[in-house]
This record gives structure tokens, C-alpha cells and sequence, in this order.
């Protein structure tokens, strides 16, 4: 069962700006990765479940956030059909994150109040996921529509808030004009978990990393 409200997920989304994004087999690898993100900063991740078994994985992250950081906000990603939403809810999912947009799983999402991201990747779909009660619409694959399609959906729907995902760096400059053109967070993988940084599991680095891009983040949004 969800530990946060859909409201509180969306509102630590528009806070913090950044979901990280990453999936690993390995509990204990998977833990450190954890809490490397937690110490730099993260409030969120997507926990994006592409291999066997990957609910038992997740599983077990969620009991750890849940005892060992406080705060911390367990989603999934590349969840695909309502039954797996289901399941991913009652291991403790607070949030779930699709690649496409699935009515089923708006349903069983809001059945029990869990925020949902669809990926979108037009106005009407956007707008059909805001029809089925969508807070922060995913924009996937980001890099195939940039920064200047979020602009330009911003433009007839100032209301919509959208999280890319895909294209996304934790470079000043891709920051920037992403949250320019009206983002409301962005979701970032590999391009923030390296797979150097697991190889050599350099977790040191990557809370540095992390602490930096939310660093870079809250400048480019210019809060105090």
C-alpha cells in the first residue's frame, strides 16, 4: 500500500524537479544505489521494472526506504497493463510511471489514489490522460520532441505539468532549457546512474552527482 497520497508524490515531483531512474537484479547493489540518491538529494525514484522478477526486487527496496529513509518515495516505471500496476501497489508503490497511455491502468491507479505518468507523446494523448485524472504527464521518448514541443503544448495547455523522460542530462545548459520551456521535472537514468558509476560502484559519486544536478535544477528554476 501506498505510503504518500498522489497529491504528495506530485507536489515532492514539482519540488525537487528530478526522479531518478534505474533498474538492477542485485538487492544489495540496488540498496546503495538507493541510498546514494536518497543522501544526495533524491526524494523519488522510478524503479523501472524490465527484468524477471523484478517485483521481488522492488519489494524489498520499498521495506528498506520504508525503514532506513524516511521520506523516500518508491515508484515504478515501464509498468505496461493494469494487473502489473496492481501488483507493484501492493508491494508499495507510490507512484506509477507507463511508456504509453493505458486507461486500464488510469483505473486501477485511481482506484486507490495512486498518482499515475503515462507516456504521451501528442496533445491528444496528453489530453485524454488529463481526462482520466493524469497530475504530471510523462513526455517519452523526450529527446525524439525536445524542448520546443513542451513549449508548445504549454502554449494551449498552461495547466499541463510534464516530466520528460529520455534526452535528459544533468548538464546546466540541458537543464535549463528544459525547465525554460516549462517543465514541471524531469526523470533521469543512465545518463545520471552510469554504468561506470555501477561497475566501479562508485556511490560516493553518484550522491555528488545527484546532489549536483538538484544543484543545477533549483538555479535554473531560480528558487531561493
Amino acid at each position: 500500500m501506498a505510503q504518500f497520497t498522489r497529491l504528495e508524490v506530485a507536489q515532492a515531483m514539482k519540488d525537487t524537479g528530478m526522479v531518478p531512474l534505474f533498474f538492477n537484479s542485485d538487492i544489495e547493489l540496488s540498496k546503495k544505489v538507493l541510498k546514494a540518491c536518497y543522501d544526495g538529494g533524491a526524494r523519488l525514484m522510478e524503479f523501472t521494472a524490465r527484468g524477471d522478477f523484478a517485483h521481488e526486487v522492488f519489494g524489498e527496496l520499498t521495506k528498506y526506504a520504508i525503514k532506513e529513509l524516511p521520506g523516500m518515495i518508491m515508484g515504478v516505471g515501464s509498468v505496461t497493463d493494469g494487473a502489473a500496476a496492481s501488483l507493484y501497489m501492493a508491494l508499495g508503490a507510490n507512484f506509477i510511471v507507463t511508456p504509453v497511455l493505458r486507461e486500464d491502468i488510469a483505473i486501477a491507479c485511481n482506484r486507490r489514489k495512486v498518482l499515475w505518468s503515462p507516456g504521451c507523446g501528442s496533445l491528444t494523448e496528453i489530453a485524454r490522460a488529463e481526462e482520466l485524472g493524469c497530475e504530471i504527464v510523462k513526455l517519452f521518448p523526450g529527446d525524439v520532441y525536445g524542448p520546443q514541443f513542451v513549449k508548445g503544448i504549454k502554449g494551449p495547455q498552461p495547466w499541463t505539468s510534464i516530466m520528460p523522460t529520455g534526452g535528459v542530462s544533468p548538464t546546466k545548459e540541458n537543464l535549463r532549457n528544459w525547465f525554460d520551456a516549462g517543465v514541471t521535472c524531469v526523470g533521469m537514468g543512465s545518463k545520471l546512474i552510469s554504468k561506470e558509476i555501477i561497475v566501479n560502484k562508485d556511490y560516493n559519486k553518484l550522491k555528488e552527482d545527484v546532489k549536483n544536478a538538484l544543484a543545477i535544477i533549483k538555479e535554473v528554476r531560480n528558487i531561493n
